[in-house]
């Protein structure tokens, strides 16, 4: 039987490494002869430059001109060839400040009520008189605060109403009832009878930092006509306020400059990010025109989420 050959690991010893003894020829000689010397390499002569090698290897003059060409070229790119500069602070601020001067960012106004519009209602009041129903006597706002339906308005807007209707922001109309009022603080709670699909809560926002000078909004139906968006600020806290009839007095007011009138009431006061901050509750008018004339009132949140049964933040 044939045995398969088993190949050692072990290096092969060269042939000249190996002592030659008495009576046995070295590996690589004949038995005949004396032993062969190595053969050396054969190196080709060397030769001398010459422009008649070149031609022959450059037949065309055109050609070596351009090969000299192109190599000059590769040069001086290679020489004015600048290494990559890291970017530095003046290089950001360059980039920043050329991209506000040349885009049109949207306003804070944009995004606010684009943000509360979804939880925005127009409240409409009717009364019966004779056994009929009258046309509406009383126009206001309100805000969702529950996606159940649970809407807070003003009380002064749905008092003495016999039926109160609601009109959402995609155009739904839907009865509401009163589930509760709270006269210190001139809010009412309304619990819609049919709530639209995907009804959106208003997101609300704790006054505890809020300050003079900052920025709000206000949402809401004056005279009836919106939903419409006023632009001002907070111009100051903790303020009071007595109803023109002097039978009520409001107290721990948020005062604010954005412009309401007759139809805001009810609505939402929001911050640039569209969160509640406050209920529009009332203007501050020495005449009878009842138009606003720059300083507005309204009930911090968390008077009108505890009015609601809503825990404080």
């Amino acid at each position: 039987m044939r045995r398969t050959p088993l190949y050692s690991r072990a290096k092969r010893t060269p042939d000249n490494a190996m002592p030659s003894g008495p009576g046995q020829p070295r590996a690589g000689a004949t038995a005949a002869g004396p032993p062969q010397q190595p053969q050396q390499p054969i190196q080709p002569p060397d030769r001398p430059f010459s422009w008649a090698g070149m031609k022959r290897r450059f037949p065309s003059g055109a050609n070596l001109l351009a090969v000299f060409a192109l190599l000059s070229m590769l040069g001086v790119s290679l020489a004015m060839r600048q290494p990559h500069q890291p970017l530095t602070q003046a290089d950001i601020d360059a980039a920043v400040k050329h991209t506000l001067q040349n885009t049109i960012l949207p306003s804070p106004a944009v995004r606010a009520y684009q943000t509360i519009l979804p939880s925005v209602v127009r409240v409409t009041s009717f009364a019966k008189k004779h056994g009929e129903e009258k046309t509406p006597y009383g126009v206001g706002t309100g805000v969702v605060i529950v996606d159940t339906g649970v809407i807070l308005t003003n009380q002064h807007v749905v008092q003495g109403a016999d039926r109160i209707e609601l009109t959402f922001s995609d155009g739904t109309k839907s009865d509401a009832t009163i589930t509760g009022i709270r006269p210190e603080h001139d809010l009412a709670i309304l619990q819609a009878k049919t709530i639209p699909d995907d009804l959106t809560a208003a997101t609300m926002r704790s006054t505890g930092d809020l300050a003079p000078g900052d920025h709000v909004f206000a949402v809401g139906f004056p005279f009836g006509i919106g939903p419409s968006v006023s632009a001002g600020v907070v111009s100051g806290l903790r303020r009071q306020f007595v109803s023109p009839e002097g039978k009520g007095l409001l107290t721990n007011l948020i005062q604010f400059d954005a412009a309401a009138n007759p139809g805001n009431s009810g609505g939402p006061l929001v911050t640039a990010e569209g969160e509640v901050v406050g209920i529009v509750t009332a203007i501050l008018n020495p005449t009878e025109q009842r138009v606003f004339v720059g300083i507005g009132f309204a009930v911090p949140i968390e008077n009108a989420a505890s009015a609601a049964g809503m825990p404080p933040f």
